[in-house]
């Protein structure tokens, strides 16, 4: 049993407390550490552990074998580092970090001190989207040929204007911080690499905060093409569409943290003038959240690295930087 400190107990924290608390046999919540005591005390008090007014004190408890951290994007790399210094096996929220250059240090760090670094993208722990990318390697959807995807949602109305989540250093590039990236590492973890980043973004429903809107064109290394949107004041829906030379999968609802419904429609070559209804599968339900935190612990037991140099963790933060620089451009950026 991997003993792990949560770090940022607000609600994404809470949430990820209660996927695995009582329920894994793998890891289990044993301390966790805020700025604010009295808000997350009851919280604390309820999930069976002890709160510490400061990240140091985490750090020096000999029992505690791994960092949970739901914190603002901005402190990741100093939080990462100490951990690793610390002797700490390191889970992050998504993104990694808001550059290159600080994603490659929190790597190193974790790389130099042996223990393991997650980054917390939860959808690759989606059955569909792993049924997708079965669909591909083994030729039924053909030839990849575009990915489109949108997350949307009414975040910018959600959190008042001193919130953290509204500072435009904290959202670079609106809603792809807390959205985006998502559809980010699904498109990676489908199709590999992405080459090329044309993208604009802009704020129009507030006079305050960060970004509303913001969409991308996207190039793969292979040659497919793809694009994405994520508006974050409108009413929440996703989707994500991939496109092969024999027929498309696609997903998306309302509700992104269930256990999705893949929709798949063929082409019949006998019959190419015939509109194809899509067909439904359906999976068992899973906690893509527990999948998560449980792959990481199992990984600290194998002494397994998981983000690494030249890895999608890697590759993602590095997509993101070119959406930022593409937006402040005007003009396509290649993917360092």
């Amino acid at each position: 049993m991997i003993n792990a400190a949560i770090i940022g107990l607000g609600r994404w924290g809470q949430h990820l407390v209660e996927s695995i608390q009582g329920r894994s046999d793998r890891i289990r919540f044993a301390a966790g550490a805020t700025r604010t005591l009295a808000k997350a005390s009851n919280f604390a008090n309820k999930q069976g552990f002890p709160l510490y007014d400061a990240y140091e004190k985490v750090l020096t408890d000999p029992s505690i074998d791994a960092i949970v951290l739901a914190t603002p994007h901005t402190r990741r790399v100093e939080l990462i580092v100490a951990a690793a210094k610390a002797g700490k096996h390191v889970f992050t929220e998504k993104p990694l970090a808001l550059t290159l250059q600080d994603a490659r240090t929190c790597i190193r760090a974790c790389a130099d001190h042996k223990v393991t670094l997650a980054v917390g993208y939860n959808w690759r722990f989606q059955p569909a989207l792993q049924e997708i990318r079965r669909m591909l390697d083994d030729g039924r959807l053909g030839k990849l040929l575009h990915i489109e995807g949108n997350f949307c949602g009414p975040s910018v109305y959600r959190f008042g204007a001193n919130h953290w989540r509204l500072d435009r250093e904290e959202g670079p590039a609106g809603g792809m911080t807390g959205r985006g990236v998502h559809i980010v590492d699904a498109m990676l973890y489908l199709s590999g690499p992405i080459d090329t980043v044309f993208a604009q973004s802009c704020r129009r429903a507030l006079d305050y905060g960060i970004d509303d809107t913001t969409s991308m064109l996207l190039r793969f290394e292979h040659g497919a093409t793809g694009y994405l949107g994520t508006v974050i004041a409108t009413a929440e829906t996703w989707r994500m569409q991939v496109f092969g030379a024999r027929g498309w999968a696609e997903v998306g609802d309302v509700e992104h943290l269930t256990t999705w419904e893949l929709r798949v429609c063929f082409i019949d070559p006998q019959h190419l003038n015939v509109h194809q209804k899509p067909q439904i599968v359906r999976f068992a339900p899973v906690s893509t959240e527990r999948a998560e935190l449980e792959n990481f612990a199992q990984a600290i037991e194998e002494g397994r690295p998981l983000a690494v140099e030249g890895g999608d963790e890697l590759r993602g933060v590095a997509v993101l930087e070119a959406v930022i620089e593409s937006a402040a451009k005007g003009a396509a950026v290649r993917v360092t």
